[in-house]
């Protein structure tokens, strides 16, 4: 029997722009609804640029996907854009098989995210 860790959000900001470090399995269920809350937790604070780093994540699922594609656009409908961090791997090959990286730009490093909002 295995047990999952549970997935850990940390919400920082830098050069004032909200900065989400996911860690854990993005999947169906509580993972994705508990990041589908905090980004929407830093959207009602305000903010209309936001990062997030999925670097510490092993896996993502469509339902992950989902709640990343959803975030988007309800930013982009409030003028708002979202920047994806992540780096080789599986849930970047996820990523680009299901054209995400086209739709969300997405960057191998946090600065280059960050950068592109200047």
């Amino acid at each position: 029997m295995t047990d999952r860790l549970p997935m850990e959000i940390n919400v920082r900001e830098t050069a004032g722009v909200p900065v989400l470090e996911v860690h854990g399995r993005l999947t169906i269920g509580e993972p994705a609804e508990q990041l589908h809350d905090a980004l929407e937790s830093v959207l009602k604070g305000g903010a209309k640029r936001v990062v997030v780093v999925l670097n510490g994540i092993p896996q993502i699922d469509s339902s992950g996907i989902s709640t990343l594609v959803r975030i988007s656009i309800k930013l982009a409908r409030e003028g708002g854009v979202l920047r994806l961090v992540c780096g080789p791997g599986r849930v970047r090959d996820a990523l680009t098989v299901t054209r995400l990286i086209e739709a969300i730009p997405t960057f191998e490093s946090e600065s280059a995210a960050l950068a592109n909002f200047a």
